[in-house]
């Protein structure tokens, strides 16, 4: 008996330091007895998973994956992306082979045995504090599959960054690569005639995980075709364009993705006609408030899309965080979320030429129905404008980062809605070597920092990674811009910097076996 509760701790701790799972309390803990105290361990192994990046013959994707430095952490472990096995939108094979092997499988099998040696892994990192870059050319680029371990696992962050110069998906398009989940929420989509937006699935387990996507538009939920029981394969990806779902033209959709079985990597990849594309990554979804960070000072155009995702109506209050401190933007005090409904609302140029940081909270500081908010920023005139979105975003418990940045063209926002917050920010070596550089900030309450020249690695070339440390004070939310204009296009993309997960709080199993063996 003594051996068998001995052995399922032991089981239990290990289990929530490799997957991330947060275990509160030793089993057995009562009010009239504490729980045995517990700590916090690096994880001990991580996934990402990264989205196809594009359709389009003229994009240039660049790979950037980093995990940060922690001399506690030791150095030995491994971390990669592979390349998942692409299905068509019809669910066969890609291209209708339908398991054919092609000329590039054919000359993965090696000489021995004539068994495949497998696809070498993109953007393999050596070392934590190093990032190690890829790069692929023109369309067919999979979606990727990755794993880290060991010293590599904890904080482990990839982006995926494309370039289109030209044609009706042309743009910056930036997105962090994601851990796979169950449940997504994507205000912010839509339907529309000038809008082609694909929502792309990525299974990285062995077992097919099934999809449902459920839309919802002002009136509520949209009926859908197709929208249930999608089967992503094994180790594979599928892309769903949402306008094949429905036959309703809708402007603002929100896009609620659910694996009932199995797990799932999300993301949305949304083009239009007149404003280029960009990445939808998901909303955290708030039962509070919610903050949506880095609206850039130049914004001509943003527009909210948010929708209550339970049984109850939202009530909400407006704020924006900026460089002196929060307002209530005129007309927009406040917003009402009916639930299972659509809101959107257009703010304009909100900032006023400064940056800033939409803040959402109950209404009279009461309790509030949970709810998933995005925001469509617009930057350029005419025929030159740029699209990109923001969705609500966690908070930096300790640490978040953000990859793939450049001497040149990286904002850094930092916001602090509640009490003043210190933060330190590191930019890591670059990929073509160089030293690390930190610099500490203080972000005034309820204001937004915006540093458009964050430190950079000290003789470094390359790319390079900004992590951002929570060190004092209140809750801190972070976002960055990468900036790369082209012809006179301010093409730009936006991706937040949440916490990165890489310690986990597990029980100590030393204490309370007692009670477990009653």
């Amino acid at each position: 008996m003594n051996r068998t509760t001995l052995s399922l701790l032991a089981a239990t701790t290990a289990l929530a330091a490799v997957t991330g799972v947060a275990a509160l309390a030793a089993p057995g803990g009562t009010p009239d007895r504490p729980a045995a105290e517990a700590e916090r361990l690096p994880v001990e192994r991580s996934e990402l998973l990264c989205p196809e990046p594009s359709l389009s013959e003229l994009a240039e994707t660049g790979y950037t994956s980093f995990t940060p430095e922690d001399g506690a952490a030791g150095s030995k472990g491994t971390a990669g992306l592979l390349p998942a096995e692409e299905e068509a939108e019809t669910g066969g094979g890609k291209d209708g082979k339908d398991g054919e092997k092609d000329q590039d499988e054919e000359a993965a099998e090696d000489e021995n045995g004539g068994e495949k040696a497998g696809p070498d892994p993109v953007a393999p990192l050596k070392k934590p504090g190093a990032p190690a870059v890829a790069s692929v050319s023109g369309a067919g680029a999979p979606a990727l599959i990755g794993t880290a371990d060991g010293a590599l696992a904890p904080g482990w962050t990839a982006q995926q960054t494309t370039v289109i110069g030209s044609g009706e998906g042309r743009g910056l398009l930036g997105v962090s690569c994601t851990a796979p989940d169950t449940d997504f929420w994507f205000p912010g989509t839509s339907t529309a005639k000038s809008r082609q937006d694909y929502v792309e699935l990525t299974n990285p387990d062995d077992a097919a995980a099934v999809v449902d996507l459920e839309l919802y538009g002002r009136k509520g939920r949209i009926e859908t075709e197709t929208g249930e029981g999608i089967t992503v394969p094994p180790r594979s990806a599928t892309s769903v364009l949402l306008s094949t779902l429905t036959s309703e033209k809708a402007d603002d959709v929100a896009v609620h993705v659910v694996a009932r079985s199995g797990r799932v990597g999300a993301a949305v990849r949304a083009t239009d006609s007149g404003t280029g594309s960009d990445w939808l990554p998901p909303s955290t979804v708030a039962a509070g408030s919610a903050v949506l960070p880095g609206i850039p000072e130049d914004a001509v155009s943003v527009r909210l899309v948010a929708v209550a995702t339970g049984d109850r109506d939202a009530d909400l209050k407006v704020e924006l965080a900026g460089p002196t401190g929060s307002f209530t933007p005129a007309g927009h005090e406040t917003l009402t979320l009916k639930r299972g409904m659509v809101t959107s609302v257009d703010l304009d140029d909100i900032t006023k030429g400064e940056p800033g940081s939409l803040v959402l909270s109950p209404a009279d500081g009461g309790d509030t129905a949970p709810y998933a908010v995005a925001l469509r920023v617009v930057r350029g005139k005419g025929g030159d404008r740029e699209m990109a979105f923001i969705p609500a975003t966690a908070r930096i418990e300790a640490r978040g980062t953000a990859a793939d940045n450049r001497a040149k063209g990286s904002v850094l926002s930092l916001v602090a809605p509640g009490k003043a917050a210190r933060v330190k920010v590191t930019a890591s070596a670059g990929s073509g070597g160089g030293k690390p550089v930190s610099k500490e900030y203080t972000v005034k309450a309820g204001t937004t920092l915006s540093v458009p020249e964050p430190p950079v690695p000290s003789g470094g070339k390359g790319t390079h990674a900004l992590t951002v440390e929570a060190l004092s004070g209140g809750p801190v939310y972070a976002s960055r811009t990468l900036e790369r204009p082209k012809g006179g296009v301010p093409m730009f993309t936006v991706q937040p910097v949440p916490d990165d997960r890489g310690t986990v709080v597990v029980p100590e199993a030393a204490e309370d076996l007692s009670l477990l063996m009653r």
